[in-house]
């Protein structure tokens, strides 16, 4: 950091020190500047107490206890040349016990603040200030889980950043400021610097945490719909298995399918398929061959009627023209998720395997045999 000479048209490199070096200290110094000028954290905040612990069965207490403009509590956690090992763990858990401090809750510790130091002031008309209200009724303070901690130290250790960082995948409105002091003569400077997430990446920061905390949402949804697609192929085998051999070696997955080959032809199978928009029973012809596909699917489709006189009712027949394999098919709407519904689908489903396999295997030994 350098000092300017306008006088002279020159810069002077000012002397970097550390809050020891100077004889300053966290609570009597840093934390008294920050009191009286938060605005120094990059932003406007109200702050409403020091040395906060007005937490239940616990000594602890926070540094510095604030609001944004958004009405969020604010954590403000001093450490002077070192962060500490704790600093990231000793700010979750303030901002865990601030989490359901109330609307009212909050008036009083402002006001407990204020009578200290400045003696006469209202709460409520501040808070109405501040958000620029007419009303303290319509304001909305701490609501959810808005909490946000902000960390002001020297140095910050690689365990701390490390924390941080992995902290904001999650969302977690975190943020770190190094302070530095500087020396010129006898004059003292100032300089803190929000170093995580930087100024210029927090936008970035923030859409990169939306993503990942999107991905987490999205595999805590999947391993749940997982459970859900074992838990109902363990339920439909037994009741195939009594009803044919087809299935007496397959075991439950967690996939949307399950398959049974030995028709003589690989990649030639019959599959149960089921999502949450239906159930159903198929024959899959998908050998590496899409001609040899086409040509299967073809043949048992000319003997279409009688295929499906034996099954019973209508199939779906699916040429699939722009993909390799094809498909026949009897489907019926219905969500594997519900469980509500699982006894109707595996009926209908095992039913229509049923009626398909004896229906199709004298029409697919045919076409093996004329091949």
């Amino acid at each position: 950091m350098y000092s300017i000479d306008v006088a002279k048209n020159e810069i002077h490199k000012l002397k970097k020190s550390t809050f020891s070096e100077l004889g300053f200290k966290e609570r009597e110094n840093l934390q008294e500047w920050i009191a009286k000028e938060p605005s120094v954290l990059g932003e406007e905040l109200l702050i409403i107490q020091k040395e906060f612990s007005g937490f239940d069965d616990t000594n602890e207490r926070l540094d510095l206890l604030a609001l944004d403009k958004q009405g969020a509590i604010v954590i403000i956690e001093n450490k002077l040349d070192d962060s500490g090992r704790d600093v990231t763990w000793q700010s979750q858990k303030y901002a865990s016990y601030c989490s359901n401090l109330s609307k009212e809750s909050i008036r009083q510790i402002y006001q407990e603040y204020l009578d200290k130091t400045q003696p006469g002031e209202k709460a409520e008309d501040n808070l109405v200030t501040f958000f620029e209200e007419t009303e303290y009724e319509e304001l909305n303070l701490n609501k959810g889980v808005t909490q946000r901690i902000m960390m002001i130290a020297g140095n910050f250790r690689k365990e701390v950043t490390s924390t941080v960082l992995w902290l904001l995948n999650f969302k977690l409105r975190i943020q770190c400021f190094k302070a530095t002091p500087y020396t010129k003569g006898d004059e003292l400077f100032l300089n803190i610097e929000q170093i995580i997430p930087t100024i210029d990446a927090e936008e970035f920061m923030i859409g990169m945490a939306d993503k990942a905390q999107d991905e987490i949402d999205s595999q805590n949804v999947e391993k749940v719909r997982d459970n859900k697609r074992r838990q109902f192929w363990a339920k439909l085998l037994p009741v195939i298995n009594a009803k044919t051999d087809l299935f007496i070696n397959i075991s439950p997955n967690n996939k949307s399918w399950i398959s049974a080959g030995g028709l003589g032809i690989s990649g030639v199978a019959f599959c149960f398929a089921a999502t949450k928009s239906y159930g159903r029973a198929e024959l899959w012809i998908g050998t590496t061959s899409t001609e040899q596909n086409k040509s299967i699917f073809d043949q048992l489709y000319d003997m279409k009627n009688d295929i499906e006189s034996s099954f019973g009712d209508k199939l779906e027949w699916e040429r699939l023209d722009s993909k390799n394999g094809c498909r026949i098919k009897a489907e019926r709407e219905g969500n594997i998720f519900d469980e509500n519904e699982w006894d109707a689908l595996i009926k209908c489903m095992t039913d229509s395997m049923m009626h398909l396999e004896q229906a199709i295997k004298p029409a697919l030994t045919k076409v093996i045999l004329e091949r």
